[in-house]
């Protein structure tokens, strides 16, 4: 009989964490950064309230290549020697998701924003292009995957990692993202799950 409670305790204890992880859709194109103005990607991290979560390793990756989970909303790059990286991020909004294999075309250091002529629909208040800076939502790192429509790029607006938010790229903190950066090259082999 104990083991039967504790069976259904251990039940409800996955059920409670795993609905823990739902995020619901952030639409990111109006709100910049904090009540102050814009989150200014060039300066020290803000503090947290709560600490940023620890870096987790994963068991079974390509050496090489990024993997991103995003139903965990996490990026994973394992070293060509087989460290495993795991970093928090944020991913696309519900309809926005792309799954698949792709590359890293291309990499870019305090990147220019355009958006998209949808996005600028959306938003008329949305500039052509948002130059590198702390208004950009870039953040100060972008890597182009596929056509170069898809990024991991930066973010200003830290408080969206974590969360469904983009319009289909994935977010990163700065630290994060100028570490692997500096890791990844042109020609890494990209996997995005569900």
């Amino acid at each position: 009989m104990k083991f039967l409670v504790l069976v259904a305790a251990a039940f409800l204890l996955s059920v409670c964490q795993s609905n823990a992880q739902i995020y619901g859709p952030y639409d990111d194109y109006e709100v910049y950064g904090d009540d102050d103005g814009y989150y200014n990607p060039y300066l020290p991290p803000p503090e947290y309230s709560e600490p940023l979560p620890e870096r987790r390793t994963h068991r079974r990756s390509t050496r090489g290549t990024i993997t991103i989970a995003t139903r965990e909303h996490t990026l994973v790059y394992t070293t060509p020697g087989g460290e495993q990286l795991a970093y928090p991020i944020a991913v696309g909004r519900q309809g926005k998701q792309w799954y698949g294999t792709t590359r890293v075309t291309s990499k870019s250091k305090h990147p220019v924003w355009r958006p998209t002529p949808g996005m600028r629909r959306k938003n008329p208040r949305l500039p052509a292009v948002v130059e590198p800076g702390p208004s950009n939502p870039l953040g100060t790192r972008a890597i182009y995957l596929a056509d170069g429509l898809l990024r991991i790029h930066g973010t200003n607006d830290p408080r969206s990692i974590g969360t469904n938010a983009s319009s289909g790229c994935f977010r990163m903190y700065r630290e994060d993202v100028e570490e692997l950066y500096e890791l990844v090259q042109p020609g890494t082999r990209v996997i995005v799950q569900r």
